[in-house]
């Protein structure tokens, strides 16, 4: 059972009713996460906004991918639940793929380079080598896809601190990060 409060539409603060509303459009449901950061309508509008202008810049594949390496690393299993449901399904990563991301890597060498960089990002807490950012630049990620892929780990990292706080009760298919991927 979650920590804190996973709360129904109706019980949500008025500021964070519409952005819950606005989930269940896109998505068909509110997941968990949802319902639980809807206790702040502020952190509830933050994570929105920030996911959805990265909506459109990076691929779906690669945010899939940062999101089950991140998750794996932080060691969240809510995450690794839902963004493995959501690459094998809208993202149509196969297993072994995110396999592969679990474990910091990817089988397409340009998406390998994200992820290992997106990986290096979360483990140097930022602080990566000029070796690094040539390596993703040498993969052919500008400068504005760097920014991009450091900011979907922020967000993950995020979600990863949220979910392991309240201990979110999962609501996709559980993946566990004690698994062996």
């Amino acid at each position: 059972m979650s920590r804190l409060a996973i709360l129904a539409r109706e019980d949500a603060p008025a500021a964070s009713q519409p952005l819950l509303d606005a989930v269940e459009k896109q998505l068909g449901s509110v997941p968990n996460l949802f319902r639980l950061v809807a206790s702040s309508p502020a952190a509830l509008e933050g994570y929105l906004g920030l996911n959805g202008a990265l909506g459109h810049t990076l691929d779906a594949k690669t945010r899939e991918r940062i999101a089950i390496t991140t998750a794996q690393a932080n060691g969240c299993d809510y995450c690794l639940s839902a963004h493995t449901y959501l690459g094998l399904n809208l993202a149509k990563i196969d297993d072994a793929e995110i396999a592969l991301n679990r474990a910091g890597h990817s089988g397409d060498a340009k998406a390998d380079a994200a992820i290992v960089f997106a990986r290096q990002v979360l483990t140097a807490h930022g602080k990566v080598s000029d070796g690094d950012v040539a390596a993703v630049r040498g993969a052919g990620f500008s400068d504005a896809q760097v920014i991009e892929i450091v900011a979907s780990v922020a967000l993950n990292v995020l979600t990863n601190y949220i979910n392991n706080v309240a201990e979110t009760d999962i609501d996709f298919p559980v993946v566990s990060t004690a698994d062996a991927a």
